[in-house]
């Protein structure tokens, strides 16, 4: 079943708080029994304080003066003591679902997110930098979910309820306290908001490297066929040490700012505590108000010391947070119309009308072209490099927009349907084969998941790959390695060619599916091609143009316009621009005299 975001999260972009929110608010009932279970045992901890000033009271009257109303007292601490320690425990059980399953959203929404961009948002990114700002993104939610809830509610909570403890005991130093945290919470605040920019450089060059790791490592068949791995450690080393930088940088900043509340909670505390003697030496507080002021006092003096290392930690989170969504709630480049209705399946019919497009930056590659493709028909696409062959197969996939005009399956505007609708129209053998990391059997499976494993046979038997497949270690279940690396060329392709006889879809894209193989494996390939092609409609790209030698017509192109159009035998047999390539690719093939 296909996951949907239930609204569109690049309206949280640069909005890390709301971002949080939104996955809040689809938890609101664990997170409510979360923040219950928080302040009740926060109340239950600090008002502990108060239960044992009351013990201490009853107790200081003596043996004979307190009576039964001792024991209440101990009911009633052991009891709070209890509450605190339970409703730890409550909260702690409910965050470890709670908690985790936000991360499992978060990740699983910004996958689809990514997965609805253009090719050239990838293209322009380096995919370990999107993964790990994926991970980032999660746990710098799970991070600030846990320090809001165990490091930043906590104080707060502890802080404005010994407040009003020591309001029982004297108001106006109840309210000294509440005006002089309330500052101290504001210089604190200010100041670790500041740091914000110091905490963001920090997540960039940390995901920076992380990409730079990624990009290296599976390139690393070049690296070392061009002995630069000790330049690649030099350059990795550079980055790290400018992550480094960062990360000190950010700490440092962090330090200072625990220095400075050290010292205005240990000047508070003390005054705190003064005025608490000055009151007992006049009378006018017993020796359990004086054991609630110190206790509470200490309580405010650790409360405000971890909401405010609580503070600056969170700032930080959500600082790398917001860096990561920045980057990842884009806008996708080429979004569906809104209620846009599904490809009504067809014969396979494809037009391109009076289409123009260049790519951003760049002059029309296609001025004004125009191209009936019938069902069933097999067209190859021949012309020099830059001509616009290429660019045809990706706007038929709607890698791209065009500029003015309209490309049509069965009659039906692409830019008009959903996207996942127009997949589903058409297969692709493309020139570099991409395969999992993942088994023969589910590289193949992959364009249909709910093929039976005797349909999957079926397509490698008709692909020509079966004998090769079974002879591997493992057979089909045989792991391909990344992106394939483990197979040859060849195999590789059969595999491709197979896996879209499995989708059995109308149309058919090749994109040089033959021209990096040797003859002998070109041939076996044109053999499983013929098969995949029977009753399908063709588009191919071709360099080798023998083997668009059956084809029912040859497309000749350049810049960007349709100049000649017919079948094989009919351009080869008359002067013109198919005969000529013809003529420059026989002389290219001729052995080259020594």
């Amino acid at each position: 079943m296909k996951h949907v975001p239930p609204a569109p999260i690049t309206r949280y972009q640069g909005r890390p708080l709301a971002f949080l929110l939104h996955y809040v608010r689809r938890h609101r009932l664990g997170h409510g029994v979360i923040l219950a279970a928080v302040v009740l045992a926060v109340v239950a901890s600090v008002c502990t304080q108060y239960g044992l000033k009351g013990l201490i009271d009853v107790v200081s009257h003596g043996p004979g003066g307190g009576g039964g109303d001792v024991w209440a007292a101990f009911g009633v601490l052991c009891a709070l003591i209890a509450a605190d320690n339970l409703m730890w425990r409550v909260g702690g059980w409910v965050a470890a679902h709670v908690f985790v399953r936000v991360t499992g959203d978060v990740r699983s929404d910004l996958f689809v997110h990514l997965a609805g961009h253009a090719p050239s948002y990838f293209s322009e990114r380096l995919p370990g930098t999107m993964a790990s700002r994926i991970t980032a993104t999660s746990n710098a939610i799970f991070q600030t979910e846990n320090t809001s809830a165990w490091n930043v509610l906590p104080p707060c909570l502890a802080v404005g309820v010994a407040i009003i403890l020591i309001a029982s005991v004297n108001p106006a130093m109840a309210a000294a306290l509440a005006a002089v945290s309330l500052a101290m919470a504001a210089v604190v605040f200010w100041l670790a908001r500041n740091g914000t920019p110091i905490h963001r450089t920090f997540a960039t060059r940390a995901a920076s490297v992380d990409g730079e790791l990624v990009d290296v490592i599976s390139n690393m068949h070049v690296v070392r066929a061009f002995g630069a791995t000790w330049r690649e450690h030099g350059r990795i080393t550079g980055r790290i040490n400018e992550e480094m930088a960062a990360r000190r940088h950010s700490l440092l900043y962090l330090e200072k700012l625990r220095l400075l509340h050290a010292v205005m909670t240990a000047l508070i505390t003390a005054g705190l505590l003064a005025w608490g003697v000055v009151m007992w030496q006049r009378g006018q507080a017993s020796a359990g108000d004086m054991v609630l002021i110190c206790s509470l006092g200490f309580t405010i003096l650790h409360g405000t010391r971890d909401l405010a290392v609580a503070l600056v930690d969170l700032t930080q989170h959500i600082a790398r947070l917001d860096e990561a969504i920045s980057s990842l709630l884009t806008p996708h480049e080429l979004p569906d119309a809104t209620n846009a209705p599904a490809l009504q399946p067809g014969p396979g019919r494809v037009a391109f009308e009076h289409v123009r497009f260049g790519y951003p930056g760049r002059a029309p590659v296609l001025k004004d072209l125009n191209l009936v493709i019938e069902p069933g028909q097999r067209v190859g696409l021949v012309g020099a490099s830059g001509a616009g062959k290429s660019t045809v197969i990706a706007l038929l996939q709607r890698f791209y927009d065009v500029q003015s005009g309209h490309v049509r399956i069965d009659g039906q505007d692409i830019s008009t349907i959903t996207q996942e609708s127009l997949r589903g129209m058409l297969a692709i053998v493309p020139q570099d084969i991409s395969l999992f990391h993942r088994t023969v059997l589910e590289n193949i499976r992959y364009a249909r998941p709910e093929a039976t494993e005797a349909e999957v046979l079926a397509a490698a038997t008709i692909a020509r790959c079966r004998d090769f497949i079974e002879a591997l270690p493992e057979g089909f279940a045989t792991m391909v390695g990344d992106r394939g690396v483990k197979l040859s060329g060849g195999q590789r392709q059969r595999l491709a060619i197979a896996r879209a006889l499995l989708k059995d879809a109308p149309v058919l894209l090749l994109d040089e599916a033959t021209s990096a193989l040797d003859s002998e494996s070109e041939q076996a390939i044109q053999v499983a091609l013929d098969n995949l092609m029977h009753g399908r409609t063709v588009i191919a790209i071709a360099h080798r143009l023998s083997t668009l030698r059956n084809f029912d017509r040859i497309v000749v192109m350049d810049a960007g316009r349709v100049i000649d159009d017919g079948p094989p035998d009919a351009l080869a047999a008359r002067p013109g621009p198919y005969r000529e390539l013809l003529r420059k690719q026989m002389m290219e093939d001729l052995p080259q005299v020594a």
